[in-house]
């Protein structure tokens, strides 16, 4: 007797029962930046500190840059801001987990081991980009401040730096997670390892236009620093596609089937 497996069911859920699982999935992600913020918010000082110092490596060229808080209730939002965003890169394994958890229903049996390597890669990947990103910021901030007239006074909002330090951050963060995407579209079956490799002129420019982008001076050395881990992960991106598919070429043809069976999505080309 045949039995129905999580991916049948999955695959047979109406639109309202989708919609449900996913509003399952985010409000337990949400609940875990809602705890890790709780859990960082006596850490509050030292989190701020450490966002700080890349300003503060800056001042001694230029001297005129100041942060300011403006307003009454500045300084609790800023602390609120502060923590929730300690909150949200604290718990990425958790939220990040929830999104291949909703995903992972929907893929065969084989393809679902993807979704849980997945889980473990991306958050030391997405936690790297912001590492990056920070290293970075005070060469970037030291090329903005070059702007402001010798007798003008830059006073910064503590407001619009932390927007510039998370804006910064999230894109990096986010930036790391593109390999591993890939990864996932040739895993199950949408994106081959030959693709990637023909793309190789693309993938080298996409990074070198991702660290013009990080480095508004223009200078090589800066975009070359950024520019190499993200072509270095992409790279090991293609190499794990190509493994992927020399595997799946094997299996086919000790089994005496398509590389690409029926119930899969062909690769894109």
């Amino acid at each position: 007797m045949s039995t129905v497996t999580e991916s049948d069911v999955a695959q047979g859920l109406t639109l309202g029962e989708h919609l449900r699982e996913l509003r399952a999935r985010l409000v337990r992600a949400s609940l875990g930046v809602i705890v890790a913020t709780v859990a960082v918010w006596n850490s509050y000082p030292s989190i701020f500190a450490i966002i700080r110092r890349p300003f503060e490596e800056i001042q001694g060229t230029h001297p005129s840059a100041v942060l300011a808080l403006t307003g009454i209730t500045s300084g609790f939002s800023l602390q609120l801001r502060v923590c929730l965003a300690a909150g949200f890169a604290l718990s990425s394994p958790i939220w990040l987990f929830q999104l291949w958890r909703f995903i992972a229903p929907g893929l065969h049996r084989h393809e679902r081991k993807w979704a849980y390597i997945y889980s473990l890669v991306a958050a030391p990947l997405f936690l790297g980009g912001i590492a990056l990103a920070y290293y970075v910021m005070p060469r970037m901030l030291d090329v903005l401040y070059e702007f402001t007239p010798s007798d003008v006074s830059n006073v910064t909002s503590v407001d619009s730096y932390l927007s510039f330090f998370l804006q910064l951050t999230l894109f990096f963060g986010f930036g790391f997670l593109l390999p591993i995407v890939f990864v996932m579209l040739n895993a199950v079956g949408l994106l081959s390892g030959k693709t990637l490799v023909a793309s190789w002129r693309w993938i080298i420019l996409g990074a070198s236009i991702f660290g013009a982008v990080a480095t508004p001076s223009g200078d090589p050395l800066g975009m070359t620093v950024i520019a190499l881990p993200v072509i270095a992960l992409m790279f090991i991106a293609v190499g794990v596609a190509l493994l992927n598919d020399k595997r799946r070429a094997r299996k086919a043809a000790r089994t005496g089937t398509n590389q690409w069976s029926d119930d899969e999505a062909s690769p894109l080309s």
